[in-house]
């Protein structure tokens, strides 16, 4: 064999690797503020990306404050599936439950269910896998007291029935959450253990996220 075709033999070679060389998993986070929050230095999302090799995840993070269920469902297509993602982590949920004590504009149970069954059933048509994430906490007490624990505890069992359903991966954030504040608590403090101002996350908090997607993440791939 000449010269001329080891070269190009090689060339070939090189480029059928290139070719069949696998890109990395493209995950978005679809959320409210504290998924905005979470690409900022220091957040979960940013946390992530130097706990896991950029050659085997991209993280990208699609959350605006003030989000609930409906946002997400109407700004899909251009926040979330023009991003052509191999997989969408969905945290929704605080808005839902937090804005009926604060503005009365919360989402009601039913349309809780119907508008998170519409957005994962759309995120399935495109053959995009799901990740679904409960409520994490509205205050940090661990003697039930929070203003909103009921409801939150209610919209996380839809999350959590929903995942079982359909068999889709879960971060179960709201057990988490409680279980991590039984342990380290001890004072029932609203806040300061792993949030700020009882819903967005502290330094710890945003490491314990990470954690808890890192988890999910990795064994689901």
């Amino acid at each position: 064999m000449t010269l001329f075709y080891r070269v190009l033999s090689l060339l070939c070679i090189a480029g059928l690797l290139a070719m069949s060389a696998a890109k990395p998993t493209r995950v978005v986070f679809f959320g409210d503020s504290i998924t905005q929050a979470g690409v900022n230095p220091g957040g979960y999302i940013d946390k992530l990306k130097k706990m896991i090799p950029a050659d085997q995840y991209e993280f990208i993070g699609a959350g605006i404050g003030g989000n609930k269920i409906y946002d997400l469902f109407l700004r899909m297509d251009d926040d979330v599936l023009a991003q052509k993602p191999d997989v969408v982590v969905i945290w929704v949920g605080v808005n839902d439950v937090w804005h009926k004590a604060t503005s009365g504009t919360g989402t009601d149970p039913d349309k809780f269910v119907k508008f998170y069954e519409a957005v994962v059933k759309k995120l399935q048509a495109a053959n995009i896998r799901v990740v679904l994430c409960t409520p994490a906490a509205i205050g940090e007490k661990t003697d039930m007291t929070n203003q909103q624990d009921g409801d939150l505890n209610q919209y996380s069992q839809f999350i959590r029935d929903m995942a079982k359903k359909q068999n889709l991966p879960l971060v179960d954030l709201r057990k988490a959450f409680q279980e991590y504040d039984l342990k380290n608590n001890p004072d029932n403090k609203d806040r300061g253990i792993l949030t700020t101002d009882r819903v967005h996350l502290n330094e710890t908090g945003n490491q314990f996220v990470a954690d808890q997607m890192k988890l999910v993440l990795t064994a689901a791939k």
